[in-house]
């Protein structure tokens, strides 16, 4: 059974999230300038006729297996302090604790160097997962193609800009329940739910390939019209840009903040590929987007050290918010 797909449409809301046709926005200057835009305003876009029809089909339908598991088992791949991969169900968000479960997962190494936590009690989760995996990345490096060809247009070697790396790069499996999943003792030692399904935030990465359900709820904040829907829509990707992003277009474009109402109703499944910087990236303004006479506004910092803070901040509250790129601006106090 599809525990996700069946889903009744939700009520579609008005948005400015433009949609994208991937087969023809790479000569396309309509499709472009439809880009360059949404990256400017509010970092979010769709994306249609992106190939992966399969690999999204079968994702959805081990995903579904998964949640369905009872606690025990899925407490069996449970992330720790020291292991971010696996199952998780009390997360974190701007020290507020979301509705939701989780389970991540990167490429895998080796059988050997694998950290991944893969469940055992799924026949074929870790094949399904992995070929979504290596379609996503091949997507994600188009659509990243296309964002920077959409700002730099023909102005820059695109092959001298920095890429996304599969290699640094995670899938999350979400499930967005009615209920708290967790029992009453176990509430007792966690950080009280919040009143969002997710918290307002950014993602750290380059850009994220998302993947949701037809329940919607999904929510992007504009810079002319405040918070705005990112409605379901068939056969599409949702495309955000990330915290790595805006600071390599030296905040030509937008990291794309955005949040997940109170679920209502039914359940909420979503998948974000997040596409990231190599594990050794050095994060500044690039000089290929750089106009003659603009000044970087970002010091250089890892990558390293800045993914390490947000999946610190998402396990525990250490007592202040996240870190975020503004700590990183030259005009800023160096953190």
């Amino acid at each position: 059974m599809n525990h996700i797909m069946d889903s009744k449409v939700a009520t579609k809301a008005p948005t400015i999230v433009p949609t994208i046709d991937l087969l023809e926005a790479e000569s396309s200057p309509g499709e472009l300038k439809k880009i360059d835009l949404a990256c400017r305003n509010h970092g979010f876009f769709l994306l249609k006729h992106h190939g992966m029809d399969r690999e999204i089909k079968d994702m959805w339908q081990y995903s579904g297996d998964f949640f369905a598991l009872d606690s025990t088992r899925k407490n069996e791949v449970l992330r720790s302090e020291s292991n971010p991969l696996g199952f998780y169900n009390r997360e974190l968000t701007k020290r507020k604790r979301d509705l939701k479960e989780v389970f991540d997962y990167m490429l895998p190494r080796s059988e050997s160097g694998d950290i991944n936590q893969w469940p055992r009690d799924v026949e074929g989760f870790k094949d399904v997962m992995v070929e979504f995996f290596n379609a996503s990345s091949r997507v994600a490096e188009r659509t990243l193609a296309l964002v920077y060809k959409a700002l730099a247009q023909e102005q820059t070697d695109l092959e001298s800009l920095s890429m996304g790396d599969a290699r640094s790069s995670t899938v999350r499996l979400n499930y967005y329940p009615l209920v708290d999943p967790l029992s009453k003792e176990e509430r007792d030692d966690v950080v009280d739910l919040g009143d969002m399904a997710l918290h307002h935030h950014t993602d750290p990465g380059v850009l994220t390939l998302l993947l949701q359900d037809m329940v919607g709820g999904l929510q992007a904040l504009s810079r002319e019209d405040g918070w705005v829907d990112v409605a379901p829509e068939e056969g599409t990707i949702v495309v955000n840009l990330g915290d790595a992003m805006q600071v390599w277009t030296n905040d030509k474009y937008r990291s794309a903040v955005h949040r997940v109402l109170p679920i209502q109703g039914q359940a909420r499944f979503s998948t974000p590929y997040f596409f990231n910087p190599s594990r050794n990236a050095i994060l500044e303004p690039l000089k290929g987007l750089l106009g003659s006479k603009e000044n970087p506004l970002y010091q250089s910092f890892t990558w390293k050290e800045y993914i390490q803070g947000r999946i610190d901040d998402n396990y525990t509250d250490l007592g202040e918010d996240d870190i975020q790129i503004e700590q990183y601006k030259l005009e800023a106090e160096p953190p």
